[in-house]
């Protein structure tokens, strides 16, 4: 069995691009991940996960990530993405990762990536401590895309 990430962090960004995976790649930089391997985790926190201040992670790195995104070519459309992330009241128990990506505003993708994440928590009956959301929304120029991850890693040894 792999060890459970010990760290985590609530990222977004946004980029344009000639080509909607080029904005897509923008977005990752702006993000601060665009130069790892992104590995795609569905939405399960590990216990005792500690919110970090910034990543620690040499480039190329195998990077465990539960994220939203969204792209668009149509010139002047909005687009937004949200992520959020439940702490249990209990550190032995995991927490719950949301993520949201749609046609919107920032203030809409937080709300309902926020009501996603206190949902997920009444299905499991675990007691919630706090909400944490961070979003993104970008008017699209050219080629438009927006991120908003929750990265999961270790603390690396000094």
């Amino acid at each position: 069995m792999l060890p459970l990430p010990t760290l985590y962090m609530l990222v977004v960004g946004k980029g344009e691009g000639k080509k909607k995976l080029t904005a897509f790649d923008v977005a990752l930089l702006d993000a601060g991940i665009g130069n790892m391997n992104l590995l795609r985790v569905s939405s399960v926190l590990p216990p005792g996960c500690t919110l970090a201040s910034r990543l620690d992670i040499p480039a190329g790195s195998l990077l465990p990530v539960a994220y939203g995104s969204i792209t668009s070519d149509v010139p002047g459309e909005r687009i937004a993405a949200a992520i959020g992330v439940g702490v249990p009241e209990d550190p032995a128990l995991s927490g719950m990762i949301m993520e949201f990506s749609a046609f919107t505003s920032a203030d809409e993708a937080s709300l309902r990536v926020e009501e996603m994440v206190r949902e997920a928590f009444a299905f499991r009956g675990y007691p919630l401590k706090e909400v944490k959301v961070k979003a993104i929304e970008h008017v699209v120029n050219e080629c438009g895309a927006v991120i908003a991850a929750c990265p999961l890693f270790y603390e690396r040894e000094r």
